[in-house]
């Protein structure tokens, strides 16, 4: 009985990873035909390369379904149901710190900004950097649904001081700091994190109470760009004194 609900609703899964891939292999072999005229192991490589990626995404998105969501809102329940609360802000920072490490769009993100800047922006400090970045969120957006703090009291400040802080700091660091709240909010965060904020708020007193988890990937987009800004300005104070 359990293997039957372990492979539960992967059919609807496979469907929608088909019909997502579907249009990019479509527009692929339409550039090839008519532009690209790749050798045939290039296309070789690409396709099996599609393959993997086919059975990847099945795999990952029937887990996060069958594991990560349940588990995410179940000890959303149990911290909820703890005396003292308060303890979910730390463990949520570190849960918001270590997934950022698994996250593959940060891992691609780092080795790119590595690869262009000539080692100039280190991946292990860009690492860092985001991890605490998402790391702060994530334990704000626990406060906030342990203290019914209002969203925008974080958002329209955070985004004020982005502004801020982005003339204070080189064009480089601005861009890859507004790509970096994407790629913050990847699929391990946003699956296990928000199913951990919204079990934890569905857990209060109030008629919508479940309504507070929500709002938490806001402010993991906007503390990375915050976090790499600050970086920014204090690589250029830095470049200041050395000069």
């Amino acid at each position: 009985m359990s293997e039957l609900n372990l492979f539960k609703g992967l059919g609807h899964v496979v469907i929608e990873v088909s019909f997502a891939l579907a249009p990019l292999l479509l527009f692929f072999l339409f550039f090839q035909v008519f532009f690209l005229k790749l050798p045939r192991k290039k296309i070789t490589d690409i396709l099996k390369g599609v393959v993997l990626t086919f059975f990847g995404l099945v795999l990952f998105l029937h887990g996060v379904h069958v594991g990560f969501l349940p588990f995410g809102e179940a000890m959303g329940h149990k911290f909820a149901a703890l005396p003292y609360k308060w303890i979910i802000i730390p463990v949520g920072f570190l849960l918001g710190f270590v997934a950022t490490f698994a996250e593959p769009a940060v891992r691609i993100l780092n080795h790119e900004v590595d690869k262009v800047t000539a080692g100039y922006i280190p991946q292990r400090l860009m690492l860092l950097t985001l991890s605490l970045g998402v790391g702060i969120s994530i334990a704000l957006s626990m406060a906030r649904v342990i203290y019914d703090l209002p969203l925008m009291y974080f958002v329209v400040p955070g985004y004020v001081l982005v502004l801020i802080l982005s003339w204070f700091t080189s064009e480089t660091f601005t861009a890859i700091a507004f790509d970096s709240g994407g790629v913050a909010t990847g699929p391990m965060t946003v699956t296990f994190i928000t199913a951990l904020s919204l079990g934890l708020a569905s857990a209060g007193d109030g008629p919508d109470s479940a309504i507070d988890g929500f709002g938490m990937i806001a402010l993991v987009a906007l503390a990375p760009i915050l976090c790499v800004l600050i970086l920014g300005v204090l690589y250029k104070l830095k470049e200041r004194q050395n000069m």
